[in-house]
């Protein structure tokens, strides 16, 4: 059974064995579009690229892309596992009008992005107030993670290339809110970049962190609350400088790689300014410990930026041995110096 809301059917679910649909578990997808008001935002947005004749709204095009997506699709004519449930999905635009739509938005270039990202900027907003303590950001502060991930390509596409791996395809830099051990990350901002992109790449890590960051509610677009988390890619000067930067006051934790100069100071810290690690929820991890480095290892770093170092015991307590011995390992973290003493930190 169904009735119509806005743009998808409501659909109601029936134990009598009738009405049988396939791709029924994205019933779950369609109700939350409805509930969060995804649909009305991303038609409003896409209002500009809707013809006065036009069937089918653009935003609803789009969304139905998306579920296409979640369900498995790879490609654009995939969305026609939508129009074979009508029922569920509603009228669902042929593949040469979702094709021209796309068209028309990749003609617009940064303006459609940008109406696309400020819809779904919005109704993130309402969707972290409605899940209220389930919300990300329940505790009153953020944590956004970035990191480059290989997308293998198996045939000539556009910006695919040969890749650090030695393979082929490309090497977009994503964001992702993390949900604490209870969920999983929420993706925020995606930077499509070509198979050759550089890991550690500043402006790109700039770019990324700026549209994640405007995803965010206002109140955490700025300010301790949130918490920038990248591994040893984002350890360059410039990234850094750009997350410390006056007024913008963001919290990072960022990796770096261990130079052989910070080796051999960590080769001389003694045993008792190791300090065991702690969790963030608070319990002393097993087999780790941290100590901050000081000194000139900070120069030409940002003012007040703490270097602290992990030691992952694989046999033995920190304190001597060769890097590596046992497969034990060293990972420096650059936080803040605000961000507590070092037996809160972990890496």
């Amino acid at each position: 059974m169904k009735h119509s809301i806005g743009l998808y059917p409501r659909v109601r679910v029936q134990d009598d064995g009738r009405q049988v649909v396939s791709q029924a578990g994205s019933v779950l997808l369609v109700e939350t579009v409805r509930k969060t008001g995804l649909d009305h935002a991303i038609s409003q947005a896409l209002t500009p690229w809707r013809k006065p004749r036009a069937v089918h709204d653009p935003g609803k095009a789009l969304l139905d892309l998306a579920l296409a997506v979640a369900l498995g699709g790879d490609c654009l004519a995939d969305v026609a596992m939508l129009r074979c449930e009508p029922a569920v999905f509603g009228p669902v635009a042929s593949d040469p009008t979702v094709s021209r739509l796309i068209d028309t938005l990749a003609a617009s270039g940064e303006k459609a992005l940008q109406a696309v990202r400020s819809a779904r900027s919005e109704v993130r907003s309402r969707v972290w107030s409605l899940a209220d303590k389930h919300a990300p950001n329940a505790d009153g502060q953020v944590t956004v993670d970035l990191d480059g991930v290989l997308v293998i390509a198996h045939s000539d596409k556009e910006d695919a290339a040969a890749t650090w791996k030695k393979t082929y395809g490309h090497h977009p830099l994503t964001a992702f809110v993390d949900h604490g051990q209870g969920g999983t990350g929420e993706p925020v901002a995606a930077l499509l970049r070509p198979g050759n992109a550089g890991s550690n790449t500043a402006a790109d890590h700039i770019t990324t962190a700026q549209l994640a960051l405007a995803q965010l509610p206002k109140k955490y677009r700025r300010g301790r609350q949130t918490l920038i988390r990248t591994d040893s890619a984002g350890g360059t000067h410039d990234f850094v400088s750009w997350l410390a930067k006056r007024g913008r006051w963001l919290s990072y934790s960022v990796g770096m790689v261990i130079t052989e100069t910070i080796h051999q100071h960590v080769l001389k810290i003694p045993a008792p300014a190791w300090t065991p690690a702690v969790e963030a929820d608070g319990k002393v991890r097993d087999g780790a410990w941290v100590a901050e480095l000081t000194g000139s290892l900070l120069d030409g770093w940002p003012k007040g930026m703490r270097l602290m170092v992990t030691f992952i015991r694989a046999g033995r307590a920190p304190g001597g041995g060769a890097r590596g011995a046992g497969g034990s390992r060293w990972v420096p973290i650059p936080v803040p110096r605000d961000t507590g003493s070092a037996s809160r930190c972990h890496g």
